[in-house]
């Protein structure tokens, strides 16, 4: 394994940055990343499974949207204009819902903005029952767990759709961090209905038209995603905020109130945008070091950047960043052009490590006998002028 410094790095990131500083949540757990670098910003308890409450409720969403826009070139199961009926099994949930009842076909649309904006157990579970392969809540609540799986989410898994208290109702922070990262990146056309602060579905139950997001009307960026509370998990909520060309996703759970989950809601935003800045370090194609070459017609090749290169620094205080380039070395020809060759590892002080590929700048063909030639006499020479280490022991 082949170290190198990377000078150059050094250079695009002359200017003296700081050394992160951790926030104190009072979250039981919590989770925050940013959305456009991936820097994960806080981790508490990231990974520890915990009952989500209605933050649950996005899975359902997120299965919704695949089944009406799939990703993967399928059929859609699905339209917003498709009518759904609502069980017996739905209507008799409480909690937050939307009043449906038995007599009710209720548009997919109106089901979407149910579940979104009024946290509509009902409306959850309506969905699910639609989208269910064998027409039950319980059988979708398997394909659930199995999807979650599927998208990288391995401490999920559900016995219903909505995070109605239940045994193997559990969720883990980070997990719902990568479950907003792909509803907000897989689904743009959806993704508005998120910071829409009312909806009135029939007219008739005023008491429950408001979004509970408390971060929507504050004028912070915030347009996203869902609240949820329970006796059994507190008072959680996952959330998005964007700020010019940044987009933060934070996850929280386990406050003892309303008030203080948009507390430290607002608190965990400001410290997110205000602490840390985006840095451009280098473009697509730019080489950072070079390798060399075993048995090829060149002795070395460059190591350029696979993309465009953007890094969260915090802004306050000062500090360098440790960069180097790792590959195993030397390279064995033939190289070709645009191959994964090496990496480079950036570490700024209490932030995580970050490593970009980095690809071979040009094409490489091995050497032919002149070349075998030239490096067998090269390791010969090394060899007979390598230092002797094992001197004879003196004699009397």
């Amino acid at each position: 394994m082949i170290r190198v410094a990377s000078a150059l790095l050094l250079l695009i990131t002359s200017a003296p940055i700081a050394s992160a500083q951790s926030f104190e949540t009072r979250a039981t757990a919590a989770y925050v990343i940013d959305h456009s670098t991936g820097t994960v910003l806080l981790e508490k308890n990231a990974d520890e499974p915990l009952p989500p409450a209605s933050m649950s409720k996005l899975m359902t969403l997120y299965m919704a949207f695949e089944a009406i826009n799939p990703l993967n070139g399928q059929l859609p199961m699905l339209t917003v204009d498709d009518v759904l009926p609502v069980s017996q099994h739905c209507m008799d949930y409480t909690g937050s819902t939307m009043f449906l009842d038995t007599s009710d076909r209720v548009r997919v649309e109106d089901l979407l903005r149910g579940v979104i904006v009024l946290s509509g157990n009902d409306a959850s579970c309506a969905l699910a029952e639609g989208l269910s392969i064998n027409g039950t809540e319980a059988g979708f609540a398997q394909q659930m767990t199995v999807r979650a799986r599927e998208l990288g989410m391995m401490n999920s898994s559900f016995a219903n759709s909505n995070g109605w208290p239940a045994a193997g109702q559990r969720m883990s922070m980070r997990d719902l961090g990568i479950l907003a990262d792909r509803l907000i990146s897989d689904y743009p056309t959806f993704y508005p209905l998120f910071a829409e602060q009312t909806f009135d579905y029939d007219g008739e139950h005023p008491a429950n038209t408001q979004n509970r997001n408390p971060l929507l009307a504050l004028g912070i960026g915030a347009d996203g995603l869902k609240t949820g509370h329970t006796s059994e998990a507190g008072y959680g909520l996952v959330g998005s905020a964007k700020q010019g060309d940044r987009r933060v996703i934070f996850v929280l759970t386990g406050l003892e109130s309303a008030q203080a989950r948009a507390e430290e809601a607002e608190r965990i935003v400001n410290w997110a945008f205000r602490q840390f800045a985006q840095r451009d370090l280098g473009r697509s194609g730019t080489r950072i070091a070079t390798a060399d070459v075993w048995m090829g017609e060149m002795p070395s090749v460059g190591l350029t950047l696979a993309e465009d290169l953007s890094l969260l620094v915090p802004l306050a205080g000062g500090t360098d960043i440790a960069a180097e380039v790792i590959f195993n070395g030397p390279i064995q020809a033939p190289v070709t052009q645009g191959d994964q060759i090496a990496e480079l590892v950036i570490q700024l002080q209490n932030m995580p490590e970050t490593r970009v590929p980095l690809l071979a700048e040009t094409t490489v063909a091995a050497g032919g006998f002149n070349t075998r030639l030239r490096t067998a006499a090269d390791v010969l020479v090394a060899r007979i002028n390598e230092p002797d280490d094992a001197a004879p022991a003196e004699t009397e």
